[in-house]
């Protein structure tokens, strides 16, 4: 059993409405999922004095929340396999719910630190399928605004989270438990959307359904469509999830590099939730409702830069090939040390706020610009093999996400900010060739790499006439490295 060419019931196929609808309801979850931990972050001072806990105690359950989106993909991807993505999406965003609601009720800080770890864990699940859903229903020329939205609707929601949280926990009459009620309200009605308006999207479950209702209508069992065919059982995936992200970032240079640049730069993402705040009150006296403001405006240039991105990309690929991806990338790279200088060195009482501002919204928005790069160079680059190339990425940075903000205060308090954040500018500096080195020598790298020649000859025999129906490009399928 096959799509046939325009068929409606494939995925791609699609109604643009319909296309559209899936995109944004899966945007929200990603959404939903980044404010939960900038929101989180913000609302410290609160919880502090109210469950009479460490500073320290508190950031556990920001890095908790972190690892669990280092380490969840590498097992949900197989559950999608076997399920499909929307029922994931819609137990994931239940649980989820469930664990607001634990985070909103904690009488001490010991069940706070387990509410959050279950956050992460459950907000991985849907969260690491938004970039295969939208890759499952657009086709690679088109993805480039619905990706933007992924990573808009991402790192937005940091700044929505930070912004609104603040404000919320500012308020005597309300404070750190109705952050997590609000959330709750907003997951709740994800899961309503979800149930009524998403439709599975991973074309190899809905090819196995039409072959079941085919088997069961004529009673021959001979129907199989090909997933069922070259069907794994379920440990075999869960092995294949979890080894073959590690065998990517150990050994392929174009995962490696970059997941280690992208990994520092979302370290430091984590490090300022735990600085901005302190340091814009301490330096100038701004409310937790005005510091939640400060990383909102990164996130919308950012976009508009990823849209150029996008118009270089389609102009350039032709001579490029994958490397089209980096141009903005390379401007990021220059931009993130820079920005970083400016925000350490403008932090003062005798420089305006704006200075240290604009420092703080140029690093957002090279921060924008090279989250969304990291899901889409990879996955041109790996094609069958992206989810696993991305989830041995995610790992990576989100081990640095659990990382830094244990130490960030630590450093602060013994070096200062200004030196603190030069330090940081520093070691931008040094990771700021990554892109440039990818850009003029990535297609070399490639061609030298064991898994990188699998994908070439399988694009090959498919141009010579492979005419087998799979998932997406950017999605694995059972295929052995």
């Amino acid at each position: 059993i096959k799509f046939d060419k325009g068929d409606p019931r494939d995925p791609i196929n699609f109604s643009y409405a319909r296309k559209w609808s899936i995109t944004l309801i899966c945007c929200a979850f990603a959404g939903i999922t980044a404010a939960a931990s900038s929101s989180y972050s913000i609302s410290y001072e609160s919880m502090i004095h109210d469950l009479n806990c460490t500073r320290l105690q508190a950031t556990l359950g920001l890095s908790l929340y972190a690892i669990g989106f280092g380490i969840v993909p590498l097992i949900s991807s197989s559950f999608s396999e076997e399920c499909g993505r929307r029922p994931i999406y819609i137990m994931s965003s239940a649980l989820f719910l469930l664990a607001e609601v634990m985070n909103a009720l904690a009488p001490n800080i010991q069940t706070v630190v387990v509410s959050r770890a279950l956050q992460g864990i459950f907000g991985a699940c849907g969260g690491s399928l938004v970039g295969g859903s939208i890759a499952d229903i657009w086709q690679p020329h088109e993805r480039g605004l619905p990706m933007s939205l992924f990573a808009f609707s991402a790192l937005f929601s940091f700044g929505l989270g930070s912004a609104f949280g603040g404000l919320i926990a500012a308020s005597p009459h309300l404070g750190w438990r109705w952050v997590q009620w609000v959330h709750v309200m907003f997951t709740g009605a994800f899961l309503l959307g979800a149930i009524l308006v998403m439709n599975e999207t991973r074309s190899s479950i809905v090819l196995a359904r039409i072959a079941k209702d085919t088997r069961k209508m004529t009673g021959d069992p001979r129907y199989r469509s090909s997933a069922e065919i070259d069907k794994l059982s379920m440990s075999s995936l869960i092995k294949m999830s979890c080894t073959r992200p590690l065998y990517l970032l150990l050994t392929e240079p174009v995962v490696q590099s970059f997941s280690l640049w992208v990994g520092f730069i979302w370290g430091i993402v984590y490090c300022l939730f735990e600085s901005v705040t302190t340091e814009f009150q301490s330096v100038y006296g701004f409310s937790i409702g005005d510091t939640g403001f400060v990383f909102f405006v990164g996130a919308i240039i950012g976009f508009m830069a990823n849209m150029y991105q996008e118009t270089l990309y389609r102009k350039y690929f032709p001579t490029k090939g994958q490397e089209a991806r980096l141009y903005m990338p390379c401007v990021a790279a220059v931009v993130l040390p820079v920005s970083m200088f400016i925000y350490a060195w403008t932090a003062s009482p005798n420089i305006p706020w704006i200075a240290p501002l604009i420092g703080l919204t140029a690093f957002m928005s090279g921060t924008f610009v090279i989250y969304q790069v990291s899901f889409l160079y990879l996955a041109d680059c790996y094609g069958p093999y992206a989810s696993s190339a991305q989830a041995g990425q995610s790992l990576a940075r989100n081990l640095m996400a659990l990382m830094f903000p244990l130490f960030t205060q630590q450093m602060f308090a013994g070096m200062t900010y200004k030196w603190g954040l030069t330090l940081w500018a520093l070691l931008s500096v040094v990771m700021a060739p990554t892109p440039w080195v990818l850009f003029f020598y990535g297609s070399k790298i490639r061609s030298r790499s064991k898994v990188s020649r699998k994908i070439l000859e399988a694009e090959q025999q498919k141009w010579d006439g492979d005419t087998t129906v799979a998932s997406s490009p950017t999605e694995e399928k059972s295929m052995q490295v």
